[in-house]
């Protein structure tokens, strides 16, 4: 590490830590937040445009009528 002694200073930033630590944590969740949206919209997109695949019935009733 360049500037700091040791692992404490450079968590702590120089006094700044948390202000700078804080920043990446809610950048973060915010980032994981707006890919599980991203995740949701798509698969409620992906239901809305066929809803029995979504639901899983067209592979059972596919398996059901290979066995009869």
């Amino acid at each position: 590490m360049s500037n700091w002694g040791s692992w404490s200073e450079f968590f702590s930033m120089g006094g700044f830590g948390l202000y700078v630590w804080g920043s990446y944590g809610v950048t973060l969740v915010l980032l994981v937040g707006e890919v599980l949206m991203l995740w949701k919209r798509k698969r409620n997109i992906a239901r809305r445009a066929n809803p029995e695949i979504a639901s899983g019935e067209t592979q059972l009733n596919t398996s059901f009528q290979g066995i009869q």
